[in-house]
């Protein structure tokens, strides 16, 4: 006989949760002010202290289960905990073990291994342990883990997008997209919100750095962009398109009448108890509005070149050019390279209370402590070369220019490089010696140039290969050579990795990226080759002969050293 259970509402306090507030505060991972905000609105709202925590953005969901797990001396349930068929199925009905948030693990003689997503709701451990008649043992569960276990073993064969867009009805998209009002009425339902925000919350617990959103003839098509590659994900029906793109433009403030022409806006939104923002672009296609979300995560944000992929020998060069007194360093590569990133890491460095620093960028992706950051807007005439020439009177030691885009701004760029400031900025180049070509493509004087450009950062993203299932090999003489791997002194065969898909990763082998990075140091020798208006090739090889390794030589370091695989080098620098 099935034994119905109620949810048990956990109200009022726990005797742990005083001991789990200080432990947040004493990790560092809550600050006292925050602790105040979140208990006043907790008192006022009725909702849970943990709960509003997360819902605010102070504190990471899987903080809290970890500071839980501590507090209360349980165990964290993995994803490899969950069972692949349900647990207890005939006694404990799937509608308590979603909203009392606990699942059973495994059932054995003397007990049953329980996962709550809320381990201080006592009343739900104790249900379980009545229908069961056997004590229960308790482990902590990361909310989402607990979310995709339940979607599998109780969905009933739907997946909750699914489910929530089952409940939105069967109203066609054509009518809706000529109606402004009735697309505004259904953006704002519950359902195309809550499918919204699930769209979202998967993509961040996927470590994506962009959703792709986009209407094709017949059907939606949802993707995301994880280490650089794009993934089909499961998407809404068609005819929820309209108020889905409707939807995501309420949340960034644009105009949902407006289906003509492109839009930009910005979403903030606390995600998992993470604190995220979203750039938002839409464009006009023959099947509807495109959608893309550019996910900022600020928690992620790892601005030390180490951690960036940069090597010793890298960072040292770096180090040294940005230590110049004035002049313009230039990081170049394509777009989301991790340019920016390398920008602020440098800006980093040189942020102290003795220098001022401002930058002009498009859009301010991050905010830095101490930097005086500005969004450009040409609509009112704020474009890189005018915030420039302001900047200049501003009295500044550093500027930061988010891309040198025309002659003017290259201009302005060097006239303040000459007047004693430090510049850096990106442009749009393949390597970095073509960084100097393309600036004598725009119309810049060479001796300018020579007497202006410190050095050049030229870099690639490269998938890295996933610790627990890389597979090596021996690496064959002629592909050696090929790959330009010099022989090893004893004559042994060099080894590379492969991918091979696990757990871990998800089957793909890669998790994570990492740059391959080459640095060219302007000198007197290089100096004399850019004014004798020498190509590109004679540029590079005399940047070689002064000591710049390429980018592919430091992308094969990384793959012997089995960080990443030569077919990820060979994509990203294009020799293979």
């Amino acid at each position: 006989m099935t034994v119905q259970l109620e949810v048990f509402a956990a109200r009022g306090t726990h005797p742990a949760r005083d001991e789990f507030a200080r432990h947040l505060v004493d990790t560092g991972k809550l600050t006292a002010a925050g602790l105040e905000r979140a208990t006043r609105l907790s008192l006022e709202s009725g909702e849970k202290f943990e709960r509003v925590l997360a819902q605010l953005g102070l504190v990471g969901e899987r903080d809290i289960a970890e500071a839980l797990a501590t507090v209360l001396g349980l165990p964290m349930a993995t994803a490899e905990d969950y069972p692949q068929a349900p647990v207890m199925e005939e006694r404990l009905s799937p509608r308590f073990l979603k909203d009392a948030a606990v699942l059973p693990l495994a059932e054995h003689e003397t007990a049953v291994l329980i996962a709550l997503a809320d381990p201080l709701n006592d009343y739900a451990a104790e249900a379980v342990a009545f229908a069961a008649e056997k004590p229960v043992k308790r482990f902590v569960a990361y909310p989402a883990d607990f979310e995709a276990a339940y979607d599998r073993l109780y969905g009933g064969g739907r997946s909750e997008i699914h489910q929530i867009s089952q409940e939105t009805g069967e109203r066609g998209g054509a009518a809706v997209e000529e109606d402004v009002e009735r697309i505004k009425d259904s953006a704002s339902e519950a359902p195309v919100i809550r499918l919204v925000n699930l769209l979202i919350t998967r993509a961040v617990e996927a470590r994506a750095s962009d959703i792709h959103v986009e209407p094709m003839n017949g059907e939606l098509r949802v993707r995301y962009r994880i280490d650089g590659e794009l993934k089909d994900v499961e998407a809404p029906p068609a005819r929820l398109s309209a108020a889905i793109v409707s939807r995501v433009k309420i949340m960034a403030a644009l105009n949902i009448a407006e289906r003509r022409i492109a839009q930009d806006g910005r979403i903030r939104l606390a995600v998992r108890g993470k604190d995220i923002d979203f750039r938002v672009s839409t464009v006009p296609t023959i099947h509807g509005e495109s959608v893309v979300l550019r996910i900022l995560d600020r928690s992620s944000l790892t601005l030390d070149f180490a951690t960036l992929g940069f090597d010793d020998e890298i960072t040292r060069s770096i180090r040294d050019l940005l230590d110049r007194p004035f002049g313009i360093l230039l990081v170049t590569g394509p777009t989301g390279s991790g340019k920016t990133t390398t920008l602020y890491t440098g800006l980093l460095e040189l942020n102290t209370r003795a220098r001022k620093i401002l930058t002009i960028e498009d859009p301010v992706e991050y905010q830095l402590a101490g930097v005086n950051q500005v969004q450009v807007k040409p609509q009112i005439g704020l474009t890189f070369a005018s915030a420039l020439r302001s900047f200049l009177r501003q009295d500044p030691n550093v500027v930061m220019v988010g891309e040198i885009r025309d002659l003017e701004t290259a201009q302005v760029a060097v006239q303040a490089a000459l007047t004693g400031h430090v510049i850096l900025s990106t442009l749009h180049t393949n390597d970095a010696v073509s960084a100097i070509t393309r600036l004598l493509d725009m119309g810049m004087e060479d001796f300018l140039l020579t007497s202006t450009i410190n050095g050049v950062v030229s870099q690639r993203l490269v998938r890295t290969l996933c610790p627990h299932c890389r597979e090596p090999y021996e690496v064959l003489p002629e592909l050696a050579a090929r790959l330009q791997i010099a022989p090893k002194p004893d004559g042994k065969p060099h080894t590379l990795y492969r991918p091979r898909g696990c757990a871990q990763c998800g089957g793909a082998g890669y998790f994570g990226r990492t740059a391959i990075v080459e640095v060219l140091a302007m000198d007197d020798a290089l100096r004399q080759t850019v004014l004798a208006r020498a190509d590109a090739a004679s540029l590079r090889r005399q940047a070689v002969a002064g000591g710049m390794r390429s980018m592919h030589l430091h992308g094969m370091k990384k793959a012997l050293d089995g960080e990443t695989s030569a077919e990820e080098v060979l994509r990203a620098t294009r020799m293979g």
